[in-house]
């Protein structure tokens, strides 16, 4: 029904988000954090069908736990990680998609069809490469 007076539309910023851990995962602070197919956290790693979270704001370990049993704080924003030495990227790569190597490596390609992706591209450095995850864009 559509309104019909002033509604406290409650907000939040989205940039923390509070996820469930998978079983046995071990995530470390700082890590490229992604969810599996279930919707549980997981470090970022090469494998299809990972939706790219955020970075890990802190450690978690749930080795030995089931799914869920512990939650990480994970932030969205523009974070850098290591370009990949196979598959690197350059200047070229700005403002197109990466794709996930590791918990903390970025590559240009999917990999042929093995990786899911990061973010987008914002820039090249010689130490690493700017990736924004989550914000307004689409891959």
């Amino acid at each position: 029904m559509a309104l019909t007076h002033d509604r406290n539309t409650v907000r939040r910023t989205g940039e923390i988000l509070v996820l469930p851990v998978a079983a046995n995962a071990k995530i470390y602070a700082g890590a490229l954090v992604t969810l599996n197919a279930n919707g549980y956290a997981v470090p970022g790693s090469t494998a299809v069908g990972l939706r790219a979270a955020g970075r890990a704001e802190q450690a978690v370990d749930n080795t030995g736990g089931a799914d869920g049993a512990v939650s990480i704080k994970v932030r969205r924003g523009v974070f850098k990680y290591k370009n990949a030495a196979a598959d690197a990227m350059g200047r070229q790569h700005v403002l197109g998609n990466c794709y996930i190597v590791d918990d903390e490596t970025v590559a240009a390609t999917d990999g042929a069809g093995t990786r899911s992706p990061a973010g987008i591209v914002l820039a090249v450095d010689s130490d690493g490469v700017w990736v924004q995850i989550g914000g307004a864009f689409s891959f």
